[in-house]
């Protein structure tokens, strides 16, 4: 990069990458919650094992990201996943472990892991 034109020009074409990939209509998004409370009960691996596990499955429709408090912190780590055309899924009480069989089972084959879900630990 030798001028501001090349970093215009470089940031333009970044932009639409990310705008395609997060318009897309069959984009999967993976959201961890990595508050005080998430990362203290171990947020920070999980979110860790679900973008390597989303890599090394070079699943381009998944976008792993992370947000704030999701609001139940007795059942951290969690993390909500959100298919389109779905109802969104939590799954709490996370492990890296457990990872690469929601990767698999539910962002891969559209089957959610039910014993690992809220609705499962209440």
């Amino acid at each position: 990069m030798k001028n501001l034109e090349e970093l215009r020009a470089i940031r333009e074409r970044m932009q639409k990458q990310i705008d395609l990939r997060e318009n897309s209509e069959d984009n999967i998004r993976v959201v961890v919650g990595m508050a005080t409370c998430g990362i203290a009960a171990g947020a920070r691996p999980v979110l860790t094992a679900f973008l390597e596990e989303v890599a090394k499955r070079e699943l381009k429709n998944v976008t792993v990201t992370q947000t704030g408090c999701i609001g139940v912190c007795r059942l951290e780590p969690i993390a909500e996943v959100y298919v389109p055309g779905e109802e969104k899924v939590t799954y709490v009480k996370l492990t890296p472990e457990m990872v690469p069989r929601i990767v698999s089972e539910h962002l891969v084959n559209h089957n959610p892991v039910a014993e690992y879900t809220i609705g499962a630990a209440e």
